[in-house]
């Protein structure tokens, strides 16, 4: 299931500060203080003791918060285990099923068809498992937890919203355990802001109904900033002698000047007036993208950059697009070779983010950098031989 968390955390910007809303603590007591701050957000307390009535700590909640180890898989193999020849040909069929809804999301709001199909293929399985934690539990225990209470606390209010409207039913409703409800999983607060009847019986039905589901999806991806007509990603070759240090989301050319330092498109044309990045999932070795800027919006769906670009990528399947090149790439780090990557990374002084065995953007940021500092393919993408250079040890 994906964590819209940074979807959510653009949409604080709306709300009263919660920065430093309390949390943790005897969990009774936490409950208390919803009630207590619930007519801050315009619910009276009344309602807000109804939906808290029954309200409960679920520890499976903080096991899955806690164990999403997939995200540590490469994108190679991440990819392959998600896209699969029976994915693909669901996903055509029900880009048929629902071609008039999808018409609808591409004239109203600019987001592709491809794009649409392949989250919900990947978040819900074309809506076959949407997942059945109690979605108010969830949103209050993780409020609860002290991990992230400025992300989980608002989308309590939000959904006491819903409730209000009687769009939610606190004993009833359910979901992913990260909150998130409907067949392309929306937060409350996305679907207070981006909520869209698409088959006009009235209601906003995202668990039930594809065309409320699908237009919801598309309108929360045009607030987030896709841009009608433009490309996500374009498969690439990149010459042997690159200079891998210009790899990563952090530089950005125009598609044109990536392709007089040698880019070229495995299918069609490049998309040569947008800003772009050449993304290397696997290293200089491993397949190559140009991402432009509708890619960036994926990480307003989902912060995973394996996650973004695989449902990235799929998109581009679902629209006809070859398989990817996956190349030979080197080997990477086990889960537990990335934590002490992490580490050493860290007492050298780079920021990481948590220690957590999975390669995201800080880490890819600090690895391209060692990487230039030894005088090595700074293509982002750590070996075993490198970490051995940074541990002091011999090469394995």
């Amino acid at each position: 299931m994906r964590s819209n968390i940074f979807a959510a955390l653009l949409a604080l910007a709306s709300l009263p500060s919660i920065a430093d809303a309390a949390c943790g603590g005897n969990f009774n007591t936490f409950v208390n203080g919803l009630k207590a701050e619930a007519p801050r957000h315009g619910i009276d307390k009344a309602t807000a003791e109804r939906f808290l009535r029954s309200i409960r700590a679920d520890p499976a909640v903080l096991r899955a918060d806690r164990s999403q180890g997939v995200f540590q898989r490469p994108f190679v193999d991440f990819s392959r285990r998600l896209i699969s020849n029976d994915r693909i040909n669901r996903g055509r069929s029900n880009g048929k099923r629902y071609n008039k809804t999808f018409n609808r999301v591409e004239q109203n709001y600019g987001v592709d068809r491809g794009v649409l199909l392949a989250f919900w293929a990947f978040e819900t399985d074309f809506g076959a498992i949407q997942g059945n934690f109690n979605t108010a539990n969830a949103l209050v225990t993780l409020a609860h937890d002290c991990r992230r209470p400025e992300l989980f606390r608002p989308q309590i209010f939000a959904a006491m919203e819903l409730y209000k409207r009687g769009e939610f039913d606190p004993a009833k409703t359910t979901g992913a355990w990260a909150g998130e409800i409907g067949m392309v999983q929306m937060l409350p607060h996305d679907i207070l802001e981006n909520g869209t009847d698409g088959d006009g019986d009235g209601h906003v039905s995202l668990k039930t109904s594809a065309p409320d589901a699908l237009m919801s999806g598309g309108k929360m991806l045009k607030s987030l900033g896709w841009r009608k007509g433009e490309p996500w990603i374009d498969e690439v070759a990149v010459p042997k002698d690159f200079d891998w240090s210009l790899s990563g989301l952090g530089t950005k050319k125009r598609a044109s000047e990536w392709a007089k330092l040698g880019i070229k498109p495995r299918d069609g044309q490049l998309s040569n007036n947008l800003p772009a990045s050449l993304i290397l999932p696997q290293g200089r070795k491993g397949p190559a993208f140009l991402s432009y800027p509708n890619f960036d919006v994926y990480f307003e769906w989902n912060q995973s950059f394996t996650y973004v670009l695989t449902a990235a990528y799929f998109a581009t399947r679902l629209n006809g697009a070859q398989v990817y090149n996956a190349g030979n790439p080197e080997k990477g780090l086990s889960g537990s070779q990335m934590k002490r990557l992490q580490t050493v990374l860290q007492k050298r002084g780079h920021n990481v983010g948590k220690i957590d065995g999975i390669l995201g953007a800080n880490t890819r940021i600090a690895v391209q950098k060692e990487q230039k500092r030894l005088k090595l393919p700074a293509d982002a993408w750590p070996t075993p031989a490198l970490l051995a250079k940074l541990e002091g040890k011999k090469a394995p």
